[in-house]
């Protein structure tokens, strides 16, 4: 059977969950987890996300429900699948994969609580009133990975001292979130001498004629924006960098893991654990107006010190010393 038939019919069982099952759970809370991508791009964050429950005593499958929906990268299918969630009238709602799946959520409930994890700011967003009063059903926790780029060009700087060109890769799909970013990256590369070609891609097909644009353009290295789309094609990218001898920099220590060669941003493990925290709380009955939106500060630096190798490059001790881990 087909992965994509799997999960269909997975699906298609949850939404004839028979009255009789209901019966038989009695009061087991009912989470409803939505994502952008698919379900094997988050195990590592799944997990986390589980142990967050487990502090506040919430077993999956023992005394809580997760409804997990998936929109497999297609935004277009948010609006409905979080109107499925509400339809099904889950205690709460968990989002994740970016400012398009609060928003669905937001716009399709005003009364079930929702918990977001979120890389831009909330409150510019219009999700919460404020981080320390969300005031409404929302809230959630804000990592900081769009906020980082020119500390990753002086990292990425480091290892290939000679790079005079720069790609900057983003999706368009967050074209007016991504601004920011662009300016920061514009700005920092200008500090660096680095000269910038931004590329775009919203698809696997863009992803590898956004490389074919690279090679043609010889850039040096190449800085991939922090995203969700990106994330769960870490492993597309990061063998298109090696396969094209490209140094590049991530924002998840996934990357490194498929064989990206350095990444520099927020423990997204640790923030799936905290909106896990969240989850439980507010089923214990704590209400999302009051709950502040956690600003997660916790970064990482992971190099891949066998992509390094491949690529030719030596990487600078104090980069080693620095790292919270390096993978051989």
């Amino acid at each position: 059977m087909k992965r994509r038939e799997f999960i269909t019919l997975v699906g298609g069982a949850a939404a004839a969950w028979p009255l009789a099952a209901r019966a038989q759970q009695g009061a087991m809370p009912v989470i409803g987890f939505l994502d952008s991508r698919s379900p094997e791009a988050l195990a590592d964050r799944l997990r986390a996300f589980r142990r967050g429950l487990k502090e506040a005593n919430l077993v999956e499958g023992e005394n809580v429900t997760i409804v997990y929906l998936w929109a497999e990268n297609q935004l277009d299918r948010l609006p409905a699948l979080a109107a499925e969630l509400v339809r099904r009238k889950v205690g709460v709602i968990v989002v994740s994969g970016g400012p398009a799946v609060t928003a669905a959520a937001k716009a399709a409930t005003s009364t079930i609580p929702v918990i977001f994890g979120t890389a831009e700011d909330p409150v510019r967003l219009g999700f919460v009133a404020s981080l320390a009063r969300p005031g409404g059903n929302l809230t959630g926790i804000n990592f900081l990975n769009r906020e980082l780029a020119t500390k990753q060009l002086e990292l990425l700087r480091e290892l290939v001292p000679k790079a005079t060109r720069l790609a900057a890769l983003v999706n368009p799909a967050n074209a007016a979130v991504h601004e920011s970013v662009l300016r920061e990256v514009e700005l920092g590369a200008r500090a660096l001498g680095l000269q910038v070609e931004v590329l775009n891609a919203g698809t696997s097909r863009e992803i590898d004629a956004a490389f074919a644009t690279l090679v043609r353009g010889r850039c040096d290295a190449l800085f991939v924006a922090a995203d969700a789309f990106f994330n769960s094609r870490r492993l597309q990218l990061s063998l298109l960098a090696m396969r094209h001898a490209v140094p590049a920099i991530y924002s998840g220590r996934e990357f490194a893991e498929a064989g990206g060669l350095i990444t520099y941003g927020s423990d997204i493990t640790d923030a799936y654990h905290q909106i896990g925290i969240y989850s439980g709380r507010v089923l214990k009955g704590a209400r999302p107006a009051d709950l502040p939106v956690v600003q997660s500060t916790k970064l990482e630096l992971v190099i891949n010190h066998q992509t390094a190798r491949t690529l030719g490059l030596t990487v600078p001790d104090k980069l080693l010393v620095a790292a919270d881990e390096v993978i051989e």
